[in-house]
């Protein structure tokens, strides 16, 4: 059981008289000052395994580090799935995330009998919502197929399901930390589950179509799903388990007889965590006839390109944008994400931090929607739990402008950390940001591991 404040001060107290009987009139030894040692935080764009790559000839650098993920407990069977997609796969997240998008995007073209895609979205959410309970893609599948309204319930989603706005209504979060060889501790992660049932939307979806005798192919088949995921560029660390994700839902579906008749097209593409690189598949994906986009990785990579998915007419579904202001962005309903808002990951990654007691915090965040969004609910939330602003340092950095641009600098932001001398420092970005640790290292910044 936890000590309270005040019973630790009295504990203190008789320690001190205890002592001071003990050692008589003697002069008592000057008190030893140290430098207070900086934890260092994470969120979900750097908790990876992969994340230690950025680090060689540093070993144990990340040791101590912890932070937070959206992450579900998975199943040993769905890990062994993905494994036989990607027997090299050691980091699952957004995995489960990303399957989910896959498989409701196919049950919603199910449930509306076509491939229009403004047909399509207005499944989406009613997949989550009502009906009969299905964990399965087979088994949903096949109640779709009858007509039956259905409740959705698969890897990331286990309670409650989509709001008004196309994303969870609740979400489940890992508290992960970084051992001593730099990579993630698997004994010493928990889980934590944030968000209200209550918010799921109660706006029944348009009747289901029921599928002919003989299952004929019908308006529009196949239904053909982009991928816009983060094969290079800053996000790249995450694209192994989000591409298993979504591969394995493909396979999973076309050997439950498909959609509408016949197998799904998985159309490949890359984001590039790169705004030209980004549009450029957009456009690809709209000339090869894709009804629903798949992507993109980073929050403000969807943002860029979403005017250009709804101008075609077409379904832009995220695993893993977290920004909290695309709950509310003009997406004329063709937007839905199965990652749940930074406004909980900036309550979970606070209570982590708070935890540890700190005075002095530093929060340092790439300069986009992703990374400035996740530092204001992060400082919002520490601020309603009682930390004074004063105690609170914000700072940005510029990430890379594309692969061939120059590494961050952050070394001016790493003397002022410095002077600032906080006890933990929080530090929200994707590969890039591992040039803030080299540099906070460099500048002598005193690191807890």
């Amino acid at each position: 059981m936890p000590v309270s404040r005040g019973r630790r001060s009295g504990a203190l107290a008789v320690c001190a008289a205890f002592l001071l009987g003990a050692t008589g009139c003697g002069t008592a030894e000057p008190e030893e000052t140290t430098e207070s040692l900086v934890r260092l935080y994470g969120s979900d764009g750097n908790m990876i395994n992969s994340f230690a790559t950025e680090f060689e000839g540093q070993p144990g650098i990340l040791a101590g580090m912890k932070g937070t993920k959206p992450l579900t407990p998975l199943s040993a069977d769905f890990i062994e799935r993905l494994a036989s997609v990607d027997p090299d796969l050691d980091d699952y997240i957004y995995s489960g995330e990303t399957y989910d998008a896959v498989v409701i995007s196919a049950l919603a073209t199910q449930l509306a009998g076509t491939t229009a895609p403004a047909e399509i979205a207005k499944q989406i959410n009613g997949v989550t919502t009502g009906g009969e309970i299905c964990d399965t893609v087979a088994e949903c599948l096949k109640l779709a197929r009858a007509g039956t309204d259905i409740q959705y319930r698969g890897v990331s989603l286990k309670r409650g399901g989509f709001t008004d706005a196309g994303e969870p209504s609740t979400a489940s979060y890992a508290t992960v930390h970084f051992g001593s060889d730099n990579e993630l501790d698997d004994g010493k992660t928990e889980f934590i589950g944030a968000g209200d049932e209550t918010t799921t939307s109660t706006v029944a979806p348009p009747p289901p179509k029921r599928e002919s005798s003989g299952g004929n192919q019908r308006a529009g088949a196949p239904l053909k799903i982009g991928g816009l995921l983060p094969r290079t560029g800053d996000l790249a660390l995450a694209y192994p388990p989000l591409a298993a994700g979504a591969a394995l839902a493909i396979r999973e579906i076309n050997a439950a007889d498909g959609v509408l008749g016949t197998d799904v097209e998985w159309l490949d593409g890359d984001d590039g965590t790169n705004v030209d690189k980004a549009r450029q598949t957009v456009r690809g994906h709209v000339a090869k006839g894709a009804h629903v986009i798949i992507g993109a990785g980073a929050s403000g990579i969807s943002r860029a390109v979403l005017p250009d998915v709804v101008a075609a007419g077409l379904i832009l579904f995220s695993p893993c944008n977290t920004d909290a202001g695309l709950s509310t962005v003009d997406d004329k309903g063709l937007y839905f994400r199965t990652a749940p808002s930074d406004i909980l990951q900036g309550r979970a990654l606070a209570d982590v931090i708070l935890r540890d007691g700190p005075n002095r915090i530093v929060i340092v965040a790439r300069k986009d929607s992703y990374g400035q969004g996740l530092q204001e609910n992060v400082r919002a939330e520490l601020e309603r739990t009682g930390v004074a602003p004063d105690r609170i340092r914000l700072l940005t950095y510029d990430p890379p402008a594309g692969a061939d641009g120059p590494p961050v600098d952050f070394s001016a932001g790493a003397q002022e950390i410095k002077e600032f001398a906080p006890e933990a420092a929080l530090v929200i970005g994707f590969a890039e940001s591992a040039e803030v640790i080299k540099a906070l290292a460099a500048a002598d910044v005193p690191l807890r591991h």
